[in-house]
């Protein structure tokens, strides 16, 4: 009998160890591709706004030999062009369809007069307006201009500056041009911001260097060090970019990986900076988090472990005509997006073999709202699409942008039916309630995710129309508590005068 009922359960238990099992499996199964944070700093697994449409790799373009350590990515229109640095050339390729990419031309030289008509390690490619192409070609220490046929038109070199070192060679790596064909390039080994090179191809100085952030003991350790002290000291110098995007309206996005995690915490250093024509940092952070700005460097957490290190290292950034951006982390192979007030969007991928995973994305740009990502390991480029929640939340943006609010609000309320923690969603309402001057139900809306700049600016204009409203009885309670105490004292002083006098008295 005792055999019996050990035997049961047994059974009982190794049945109940199987379904918590299935459970788990189950649940891991469902994970989101995709996440955000919220106020306190907690993931929340999110629906996904990008999902993999396809990753096309060498075979998938016809090219004769596969691609070879491609460093540079660049979309113009329905135009892509890869720089295959390893092969010392240009591919480049037009979008047939949704997910297919066909081979137009491969360019490894220019035409014309000029001395090396080859390519030597091309890192980045832009296009100016008038249709003038522009190329980095890195080996060989220069910046080609060139026309729509590739005939050679004019190249930019070493800047001539006191402050450079002549021994470090020029090696320019990535490059932006302007609506005038004003360049702007990051060169490898220099530090002091954008090369700046004007329409006639003259350098006209450095703009947009970053900060040089410092410990202040070691500072004044510095004061008093020796030569020899000085030397092994690591110099306060600004950070390097990796790579740099112009938007529509001509402002620059720069980014960097090469940023301490003690830095970025304490906010000494930026991850990505917004450069307007004076090289000013203008990129807005009021995203919500900790009753503190938002910090727009990826993740939060920076821990060491499941084969990651350190903080979030972007390598590309590329900036959507609604002034939303995706920043691409090279470290964790993750695409971190953000809106024109630092709140996070969305952040998906990761690092692995998976469609939609990397072993190390380098560049990134976008062809309306789809994304393209280049990953140098794998030569490949991997294309997003919008999913049904993606589109619904850009276009919630879009209407608020076009000054549909109400339309707006209709959108966020549906988000928020599929992601109720979806903090973005309650804050778009709240800002559209905002707009339409319903002042008391928008800061309803954003006390519930503490977004404390937006509640403070509804409650002002709450409180004033309450005021406005209510003056009448104001005035008159200001009037009451003012009158009605001096009256009250004005009595008792004349009830004292006719209480203490002596009336009876008769002079003599």
């Amino acid at each position: 009998m005792k055999k019996t009922i050990r035997r049961v359960g047994a059974i009982v238990l190794s049945a109940f160890i199987l379904t918590c099992s299935t459970v788990d499996t189950t649940a891991s199964e469902k994970r989101s591709y995709s996440y955000n944070y919220d106020y306190w700093g907690d993931v929340q697994d999110s629906p996904d706004l990008y999902s993999v449409c396809k990753v096309l790799t060498s075979s998938d373009f016809g090219l004769d030999k596969p691609l070879r350590s491609p460093q540079g990515l660049y979309v113009n229109g329905e135009s892509v062009f890869i720089c295959d640095s390893g092969n010392n050339r240009i591919i480049e390729l037009k979008r047939t369809s949704r997910e297919s990419l066909e081979l137009v031309k491969i360019i490894d030289s220019v035409k014309g007069d000029i001395d090396k008509k080859e390519f030597s390690g091309p890192t980045d490619i832009a296009i100016s307006e008038d249709g003038n192409i522009f190329i980095a070609d890195k080996g060989n220490a220069r910046i080609l201009k060139v026309d729509s046929d590739y005939n050679f038109i004019s190249q930019y070199l070493k800047p001539v500056d006191n402050t450079l070192d002549p021994s470090i060679p020029f090696a320019p790596n990535k490059i932006v041009v302007d609506t005038a064909e004003r360049v702007y390039c990051i060169a490898t080994g220099i530090n002091k911001g954008l090369i700046k090179y004007e329409t006639d191809g003259s350098f006209s100085g450095f703009v947009g260097a970053t900060p040089a952030s410092f410990d202040f003991t070691t500072y004044i350790w510095k004061k008093f060090a020796t030569q020899e002290q000085l030397a092994k000291m690591v110099a306060f110098v600004p950070t390097e970019y990796d790579n740099i995007y112009m938007d529509y309206e001509g402002f620059i996005y720069a980014c960097t990986g090469s940023v301490s995690i003690d830095d970025l915490k304490a906010g000494k250093a930026d991850a990505v900076r917004k450069l307007n024509l004076l090289g000013n940092d203008i990129l807005v952070e009021n995203g919500v988090y900790y009753k503190d700005a938002f910090p727009v460097y990826g993740d939060l957490y920076m821990g060491d472990g499941g084969g990651y290190k350190g903080a979030s290292y972007f390598s590309d950034v590329t900036c959507f005509d609604n002034d939303i951006y995706v920043c691409l982390d090279k470290n964790r192979g993750r695409l971190f997006s953000y809106d024109d007030q630092g709140n996070m969007v969305f952040c998906c991928g990761g690092n692995g073999n998976m469609d939609g995973y990397f072993r190390k994305p380098v560049g990134i740009d976008h062809m309306g709202y789809d994304l393209f990502v280049l990953d140098e390991l794998d030569c490949s480029i991997t294309i997003f699409t919008q999913t049904d929640f993606g589109a619904l939340v850009f276009k919630a943006m879009d209407l608020f942008d076009e000054g549909e609010y109400e339309a707006s609000q209709a959108a966020w309320e549906d988000i928020i039916k599929d992601n109720g923690n979806y903090d973005l969603a309650y804050i778009g309402i709240g800002r559209a309630h905002l707009r339409q001057k319903d002042y008391k139900t928008a800061m309803e809306y954003f006390e519930l995710k503490y977004d404390d700049e937006n509640y403070s600016k509804a409650y002002r204009q709450y409180r004033k129309i309450w005021v406005e409203e209510n003056i009448v009885a104001i005035v008159i309670v200001l009037l009451l508590l003012f009158l009605v105490p001096m009256g009250i004292g004005r009595y008792k002083s004349i009830k004292r005068e006719f209480d203490t006098a002596d009336i009876f008295k008769v002079q003599k």
